[in-house]
């Protein structure tokens, strides 16, 4: 697939070019872990069905009319489901009349002919966020899809969908690449040098779509670090600061998810990046960001430089805490590797010293549980408990313990 933007995958880019030039399945599961390339990868099939170059061998060609109406995001006949509003979800909608981003919607839209005379391609993004109900109302067009529609679902955790929308799909994993092959990849891509390609390969855990964005938002690989940083500390304090440091911590991880989400934007005319806003110093220790200072209901916050802004959203702050969890956990990871004198698989080697020193301290027992209870604490947030509940209460174990 010499259109294909997919980098790093070929078993799942060769199930892709079977699909293309053979039989395609009318259903198609993508799963593996955040950034790993499901959403370019569904792009590439759905491009490479609906591109018109012949031989179909060539497809994608990305050249084509068709290919460039993928590829701006406006093909008549590609369809594009993901998550929104505060909960993350993907509604089910209105029986009679859904509204557009809605599973009934993209019903509706699927039973039309093709505009183009060809297949009808829907890509459903982060297919975990659909409720039972929203996967119940799609089950109907797996099961009877109309003449010509492939329906592609991207997903993190394929256990979360529905075993009777499982069975239905033609399924193809994604999974992390290989530390060396990731870094050989960016250098490549020109992306990185090579001692930023090591640290973001490592830091990335394998994903090219997360080590590509950090590498496009330098100043997020900072944001990440002290965060990482700020955790170890704050195991080392009482209860009362560590509540305090983790809301401290949310802000922070607020700014970096805005740097990322800055490195996933395309370069302006000038070739550069409008700059994201850096509200959060230290208030206290080696990293911790300041939660800005309310001024009383009018719905503005003061940020520490006294500018007023919006105050954040709920779908921000889940954004926010899904982002420091996920560093959390590959903390704790690192911890527990310490803990069993490997610290050859670190994921952060800028904190590896004091990882190691802190690990060798934390029973191993304790590490594994405290990761359990961080998983726990993604699936919560997703079912739409409130993240400052989350992270206080992850917060009130977070010490250096014996297993006892």
């Amino acid at each position: 697939m010499d259109g294909a933007r997919t980098i790093g995958q070929p078993a799942a880019l060769q199930a892709v070019r079977g699909m293309i030039t053979g039989r395609t399945p009318h259903a198609v599961l993508l799963a593996g872990p955040a950034g790993v390339g499901k959403t370019t990868l569904a792009i590439d099939l759905a491009s490479g069905l609906l591109c018109t170059t012949d031989p179909v061998g060539m497809r994608p060609c990305r050249a084509c009319r068709a290919c460039r109406l993928v590829d701006s995001g406006n093909h008549p006949d590609l369809h594009r489901l993901a998550p929104a509003g505060a909960g993350g979800q993907i509604r089910i909608g209105e029986r009679m009349d859904p509204d557009p981003g809605t599973v009934r919607a993209l019903i509706f839209a699927l039973a039309l002919l093709p505009v183009e005379g060809g297949h009808r391609v829907a890509i459903v993004e982060a297919a975990e966020r659909l409720n039972e109900d929203a996967q119940s109302a799609l089950l109907k067009t797996l099961e009877e899809p109309p003449s010509g529609t492939v329906l592609i679902l991207c997903v993190d955790d394929e256990e979360r969908l529905l075993p009777t929308v499982r069975s239905r799909c033609a399924r193809v994993r994604l999974g992390p690449l290989g530390v060396r092959d990731l870094e050989r990849l960016l250098t490549k891509l020109g992306a990185a040098d090579a001692p930023t390609a090591a640290r973001l390969a490592r830091i990335s855990g394998g994903r090219p779509g997360v080590a590509l964005t950090y590498a496009r938002s330098p100043h997020a690989t900072v944001i990440r670090a002290e965060l990482g940083r700020s955790l170890l500390d704050l195991m080392h304090v009482g209860t009362a600061a560590r509540l305090t440091g983790v809301r401290d911590l949310l802000a922070r991880a607020a700014d970096l998810h805005r740097e990322l989400a800055a490195g996933l934007e395309p370069p302006s005319a000038s070739g550069s990046r409008a700059p994201t806003r850096d509200r959060s110093k230290a208030r206290s220790g080696r990293g911790a960001g300041s939660v800005a200072a309310s001024n009383g209901d009018s719905g503005i916050e003061l940020n520490p430089d006294g500018d007023a802004e919006p105050r954040s959203t709920a779908a921000d702050r889940r954004r926010a805490a899904r982002q420091l969890l996920e560093i959390w956990r590959d903390l704790v990871r690192d911890l527990a590797l310490a803990a069993l004198g490997d610290a050859r698989g670190l994921r952060d080697p800028d904190l590896a010293d004091d990882s190691i020193a802190t690990g060798t301290r934390l029973p191993l027992p304790v590490a594994t549980a405290f990761l359990e209870r961080l998983v726990r604490a993604g699936e919560l947030l997703d079912s739409n408990v409130g993240p400052e509940l989350i992270l206080d209460t992850i917060a009130v174990h977070w010490r250096v313990r014996s297993a006892a």
